[in-house]
């Protein structure tokens, strides 16, 4: 589509000179809202798990035309959401070419744009803004300044321009006017210092800011919006009272509240295209995986006010798929399926997601992303498996059978040692196995068969992942070195 390239092109084009006139951002988001809301279309696409909780707080917070603030832990999708905004503006709005503040070529604000206008009249160049272009967002840090946000004066574009010092033209726009008919965003609230928040008062209440003091009033067409942690306030910084005032919907985010919701995010989120081989992730690896963020998020020994990120289940499939497609590359599979084994492999992708408390700094976070493996393993297995009779299986490890199963043995390899397990194949029902189902698949569900038995303690594992009778692998941890001498008892000291 062409589209006016002159004021004098706009005022005949399709664009309403009256709508233009009197639509304001938080009208245009509100009325794109409603036409959305009118056919059904979604709303946040890519926002999983607050159908029914966030999303419609903030379809009321946009139909109220307020700015309002997103509260919520680490990893809740806050930014996103912020950013998924852009998708309620129109694809296209026309503004004044060049202007830094993006003015309404009916209704100019700035100085410099009015002048164009009085000179050129109709022939006044004609620009467009996308979506993305009318979002501004700035992360808060406590070194950020009211230049950085309304703006300063410039004396090299006063010497340039010849312009005095007192001018308008002198002036360089921050952060805020330059999202004027945007959407301004600003993460981590807590975090900007408490009189620069105060800065923001007059944008909020009056539609306008003031720059170093000159008598110049901005009445900008701006949506404030702003994330914020709740445990930060008192950590870092906290809102000031005035501002929290004049913010007029305040959002809680949350975790995903099911473990179904939880794996769809991941899914969605995780980095999982692997070219040249084929994947294929199991369910009972997903449901593993996603349940350790579950479980580490009610652990007593991570801190709770830090949160379990959603990134933590993602990092963690992404890097389960890669040690599973180095196996799959080193023996030259052409699929790729992952074990258990290979979310050990993952544990650098865990520790440094987890806040730990006193208890947990003691126990070191390596042995305890083990034991949210090992517990979400044991939870996983039961729903396949809780009911089924594994005394066969079990009873072959205690007549002293031994297998090992390497995070980087092939499948063919280790499938020879499991055809020697009694039972074991019959029991991989559950899980939809197939009698001809393909080798790296079966030995995927056999694993994850022993390390639920393992997790239960019916048989043991050892740290080479050799996993044996639970009595045999105990006594080989209890096992004294070899080369070690007993100790000698009733010795005489030396005189």
């Amino acid at each position: 589509m062409n589209y006016p390239r002159t004021l004098g092109e706009l005022r005949k084009s399709a664009f309403s000179e009256q709508r233009l006139r009197i639509r304001k951002i938080k009208d245009e988001l509100r009325e794109n809202l409603i036409t959305k809301l009118r056919s059904g279309e979604t709303i946040f696409p890519g926002i999983v798990g607050y159908e029914d909780t966030v999303v419609p707080q903030l379809v009321n917070a946009v139909l109220s035309r307020h700015n309002f603030i997103l509260l919520g832990l680490r990893g809740q999708a806050k930014s996103r959401i912020l950013r998924a905004l852009t998708g309620l503006l129109d694809p296209q709005v026309p503004y004044i070419a060049g202007c830094e503040i993006h003015d309404n070529p009916y209704d100019p604000i700035c100085r410099r744009c009015r002048e164009l206008i009085a000179k050129e009249a109709d022939a006044t160049p004609i620009a467009y803004l996308t979506p993305d272009d009318r979002y501004v967002e700035k992360l808060a840090t406590p070194d950020v300044t009211i230049a950085d946000l309304i703006g300063d004066v410039d004396p090299i574009k006063a010497a340039r321009g010849g312009h005095d010092l007192s001018s308008e033209m002198t002036v360089h726009y921050g952060l805020l006017p330059r999202a004027n008919r945007g959407i301004f965003a600003i993460n981590e609230l807590p975090d900007l210092a408490g009189k620069i928040q105060v800065g923001l008062f007059n944008i909020m209440q009056e539609g306008d800011v003031q720059i170093k003091g000159y008598p110049l009033r901005l009445p900008l067409d701006v949506a404030l919006v702003f994330s914020a942690n709740p445990e930060d306030y008192t950590a870092r910084g906290k809102i000031v009272t005035p501002l929290k005032d004049r913010i007029g919907s305040e959002v809680r985010t949350h975790y995903p509240a099911t473990l179904e919701e939880g794996i769809s995010i991941t899914a969605q989120e995780a980095w999982a295209r692997r070219d040249g081989l084929e994947l294929h992730v199991p369910k009972y690896v997903r449901e593993v995986v996603e349940r350790i963020a579950f479980l580490a998020r009610e652990d007593k020994k991570i801190d709770k006010r830090s949160g379990v990120s959603q990134r933590l289940p993602i990092s963690v499939m992404e890097n389960v798929i890669s040690n599973a497609e180095r196996r799959a590359l080193r023996s030259s599979e052409k699929m790729i399926v992952p074990r258990i084994g290979d979310i050990y492999a993952a544990l650098p992708s865990i520790t440094g997601k987890l806040e730990l408390e006193y208890e947990g700094e003691m126990r070191g976070a390596d042995t305890v992303a083990r034991e949210l493996i090992r517990t979400s393993v044991a939870k996983t297995y039961d729903t396949y498996f809780k009911d089924l009779n594994m005394q066969q299986v079990v009873q072959w490890f205690d007549l002293g059978g031994e297998i090992k199963l390497a995070d980087t043995a092939g499948s063919h390899e280790i499938l020879e040692g499991l055809k020697n397990i009694q039972g074991l194949t019959e029991k991989l029902a559950p899980l939809g196995i197939k009698a001809k189902e393909k080798t790296e698949v079966l030995v995927s569900a056999a694993e994850f068969l022993l390390e639920g038995l393992h997790a239960h303690k019916r048989i043991g594992r050892s740290e080479e992942r050799v996993f044996s009778a639970e009595k045999q692998a105990k006594r080989v941890q209890e096992k004294p070195f070899e080369h070690e001498e007993p100790p000698v008892r009733n010795r005489r000291p030396y005189n």
